[in-house]
């Protein structure tokens, strides 16, 4: 069982539909958390506990930057969230160098940077007894990638693969990779993609219940939630 209560966690995407449903039930737990996002005023308005830094994921120095406050705010980062993320809808015929490019920045890149980044930390965080965490939620798209969802499906496919090679080396320094791959969520991700239009989806999952999975593996100790971990 993993301690919530006084773990310094990160939670990236902390504005954000899902992001802001695991933070208030991490804050819930008792945890001390860092909140992150682009617009300090999107965390700021949801009233949820913890100190607020801004960052802009698609520009490296900005996430080393991030790790880097984040271990100042308690002294120390036993977990991360990585809830940020965005989409992108159209014909892989059609995708443009700066669509993919900005697809490939945030979704895969920036998490790769951050957990390489936050080695340190984390490990010392195992090192003082504590169990330290990084989550990353790479969806349903990287079990079954998606027609018209190409770029989006390859980018979150990138960070499941990082992270389940990063995973069987980290363990050696007590840091666990927890990747987690709910189907459709209501989120309101797919009503502002930086290309094209969403299709009529099917309603999702709430993201308060996807939320509620993924604090109930991370205190329970597992190493991954497919796409079934979350049916119904």
């Amino acid at each position: 069982m993993t301690t919530l209560a006084g773990a310094s966690i990160l939670v990236l995407g902390a504005s954000g539909g899902l992001g802001s449903e695991i933070a208030r039930l991490l804050a819930a737990a008792g945890a001390r958390l860092i909140l992150s996002a682009r617009y300090a005023s999107a965390v700021e308005a949801l009233r949820i506990p913890g100190t607020v830094i801004t960052a802009d994921l698609a520009k490296p120095a900005e996430v080393d930057e991030l790790v880097a406050a984040a271990t100042r705010v308690n002294g120390r980062i036993d977990g991360i969230v990585i809830a940020a993320g965005i989409v992108a809808f159209g014909p892989a015929a059609t995708l443009r160098d700066d669509t993919l490019e900005k697809l490939f920045a945030v979704n895969a890149f920036a998490p790769i940077r951050l957990i390489r980044s936050a080695h340190s930390a984390l490990a010392a965080s195992a090192a003082a007894g504590r169990e330290p965490f990084v989550v990353t939620i790479s969806g349903v798209v990287s079990e079954n990638p998606t027609a018209n969802l190409a770029a989006y499906s390859a980018s979150k496919s990138a960070i499941a693969a990082f992270g389940r090679a990063a995973a069987r080396e980290l363990r050696r320094d007590g840091i666990r990779i927890l990747d987690a791959r709910p189907g459709h969520t209501e989120t309101g991700l797919s009503s502002h993609p930086i290309a094209g239009t969403a299709p009529r989806l099917a309603v999702g999952y709430q993201p308060d219940l996807v939320a509620r999975r993924i604090v109930d593996a991370i205190v329970n100790g597992e190493l991954d939630l497919p796409s079934t971990a979350f049916s119904a």
